[in-house]
């Protein structure tokens, strides 16, 4: 075992597969074996779930910035409701965690008692970012990673890695094996927002960013093997 701590960061587009939108429940099966088998094997298992296959809240034209944020909150709320039902197929509980009350959906979030779920065996969703507008779901997870204690953050994307550029529109693109905060900040690139990005580099927590669609890569990532590029601090 790599690493003991997980925080997984799913993409909400990425759950959506070919649809775009809404669940494919074939990758969402996936996931949740390679998650639950983490579990099984004595890993803490914690996620994050963006709201891209519902809501994005940068297309959302002239609406007010902070509204729309606030719809994508919900949006990560009801991705993490839908993705935790899974959990019981596999025979492990999960528990949704928020920064804010919704009715019996959830519980508000705290630290020590996440800590206690995750050390019984629970996995914990960290749904609704962090209760507050101008932040994305990625500075939510490294947020939360920082305050739980987690000793990786694997960011599953719709795209294998960091690059230079961008490869859907330029062939030439150069993929890192491993790029260092420092470097992501001063090169202006954007695989995680730059405020997540200071974050860790001040909280010395390592990301992983790699493929949702790489086989077993879940897994594979949290057993140390070199699979998308990893952020150093």
């Amino acid at each position: 075992m790599q690493y003991k701590n997980v925080l997984v960061k799913l993409s909400g587009e990425a759950l959506a597969g070919n649809k775009s939108t809404g669940f494919d429940n074939e990758i969402i099966h996936s996931v949740m074996q390679q998650l639950t088998d983490m579990v099984k094997s004595g890993f803490w298992v914690s996620v994050v779930i963006g709201g891209g296959n519902f809501w994005r809240g940068r297309s959302s034209g002239s609406m007010d910035r902070t509204k729309a944020d606030q719809i994508g909150m919900l949006a990560t709320v009801m991705n993490a409701l839908y993705v935790s039902d899974f959990t019981k197929e596999y025979e492990i509980e999960s528990v949704i965690m928020t920064p804010f009350l919704v009715g019996t959906v959830s519980e508000l979030f705290n630290k020590d008692k996440a800590r206690e779920y995750l050390k019984a065996g629970k996995i914990v969703f960290f749904a609704g970012g962090t209760g507050h507008p101008y932040f994305t779901t990625d500075s939510g997870a490294v947020l939360k990673g920082c305050e739980i204690g987690a000793d990786i953050l694997l960011f599953a994307k719709n795209i294998d890695g960091v690059y230079d550029s961008d490869p859907r529109t330029n062939p030439n693109a150069k993929k890192y094996d491993v790029i260092s905060c420092q470097d992501i900040i001063q090169k202006n690139l954007n695989p995680v927002d730059l405020y997540s990005v200071v974050l860790c580099k001040d909280n010395k927590l390592p990301i992983i960013v790699f493929d949702l669609n790489e086989e077993n890569g879940i897994i594979r990532v949290a057993n140390g093997e070199n699979i998308g590029t990893k952020i150093t601090v």
